[in-house]
């Protein structure tokens, strides 16, 4: 990072950056000041690695910082928006927000323990941005609370906190993953501790298999399709039909060089068999599918009418319709099957973690109502609070219908790739 650009962070001896937190105490200020109060640069600006060493200070009320009782956890419950901690600071404005509820159920920030002590979050992947804004905003909360980051691929992450964690020296606290499959492989690798129960209790089965990790927000694959081309009614309910449908032919486009195609393709591998989906994967080549690099640009040439329609995830037409309100473009989602796929960012707690406690706190505030809201109605995605909708005329998660998938298998990527390569597509 350029020396010109540091103001408000301080270096420890270890390399790592922090971002000063300029609150104080949150019960003594959380109901007088907004969620955006104290509001610095970025954290994590330093991709260096470090301890996780809890601290000793002491709060302002007196209370040792070394540690964060759960004991008082209350269960979720229903607030109307004006209970909640300031919510319009933490929702989005965009055209796309709308009407948002007049009541939530869950956790409110104003519910959960105080964090306090310092915590290393090892970060995959991160939305722009957005992951570590909502950090930083949580960081703000707290006078003694201090989150460190630590950002590259979820995969090199997920490796680097296997080898650290089974040689018992590994400084991260939480591991966040842009990807189910990341989190996944960690686990699996006994690189994890099991979360409590009050913090993956909110979040459906599907996104937490184990409570070895929970999700945190969730992405569905979908089809971008022109209105001026199809009406919703039109759209294959299956992936599978798309070769077949003359209507289709050279009219639509994948980007097999994407994470989230590759992910997809895994589910079909995961779901169908190697072979069919070799089979799936020729007959759209056959039928004249278009390569595109990223599925923002898919979304982008159904909108303009360069397309009829797509194949990626849903966020990426909401990324279109911020800058272009009246493009006529729309999305339609398939039924259990892989194009359903729902897949989702997820976090957990590294196993030898000095803060244990602090970290499943941590995780459990990723999952309040507002900043469940904040994420939602900012990056798009999918809360997987139920009672916190996502943004324009999406179906609720509730409403998708995803295939019945481990999401864990979807960081055995390599065999898809080894297919992609055979058939051509990469």
């Amino acid at each position: 990072m350029d020396p010109s650009t540091r103001d408000g962070i301080d270096d420890d001896r270890s390399g790592r950056s922090r971002v000063r937190s300029a609150v104080g105490d949150r019960r003594s200020f959380l109901q007088a000041v907004g969620a955006s109060a104290g509001l610095l640069g970025l954290a994590g600006c330093s991709g260096g690695g470090g301890g996780g060493e809890t601290t000793s200070e002491t709060s302002a009320d007196g209370d040792s910082a070394t540690s964060t009782s759960t004991s008082d956890v209350p269960a979720p419950k229903t607030y109307t928006e004006d209970e909640l901690f300031h919510m319009d600071e933490w929702r989005g404005d965009g055209p796309q927000v709308g009407e948002r509820p007049n009541e939530y159920t869950g956790l409110s920030v104003l519910d959960l323990p105080n964090l306090r002590g310092e915590i290393t979050v090892y970060l995959g992947g991160g939305e722009g941005g957005l992951y570590q804004e909502a950090m930083q905003r949580i960081q703000n909360l707290y006078r003694d609370f201090t989150v460190y980051i630590r950002p590259a691929s979820s995969s090199q992450l997920a490796n680097t906190i296997i080898e650290e964690a089974n040689a018992g020296q590994s400084p991260a606290d939480v591991f966040w993953a842009i990807d189910a499959g990341s989190v996944g492989v960690v686990a699996e690798n006994g690189a994890t501790v099991t979360l409590p129960d009050h913090v993956t209790q909110s979040v459906p089965d599907t996104y937490h298999p184990t409570d070895e990790w929970v999700g945190i927000m969730g992405r569905a694959r979908s089809i971008p399709f022109n209105t001026n081309a199809f009406d919703a009614d039109e759209i294959p309910n299956e992936v599978a039909a798309f070769p077949d449908d003359p209507r289709f032919e050279d009219e639509m486009g994948w980007a097999p060089t994407y994470g989230a195609f590759q992910a997809f393709i895994t589910a079909m591998r995961e779901l169908n068999g190697r072979e069919a989906t070799k089979q799936w994967l020729e007959a759209m080549q056959a039928h004249g599918v278009r390569k595109y690099g990223n599925e923002f640009q898919v979304a982008n040439a159904v909108a303009t009418g360069e397309l009829s329609a797509g194949f990626s995830n849903h966020y990426y037409s909401r990324l279109v319709y911020e800058e272009r309100p009246d493009a006529p473009l729309e999305l339609a989602f398939t039924q259990n099957d892989a194009g359903a796929l729902v897949n989702c960012s997820g976090a957990q707690v590294i196993k030898n973690s000095s803060n244990p406690e602090t970290a499943a706190n941590f995780i459990h505030h990723l999952l309040s109502i507002e900043l469940q809201e904040f994420l939602g109605t900012r990056g798009f995605g999918y809360p997987l609070l139920s009672s916190v909708p996502p943004i324009g005329n999406l179906p609720t998660i509730d409403q998708l219908n995803p295939p019945e998938l481990d999401l864990s298998t979807l960081a055995n990527v390599q065999p898809t790739l080894e297919l992609l390569r055979e058939v051509g597509a990469l």
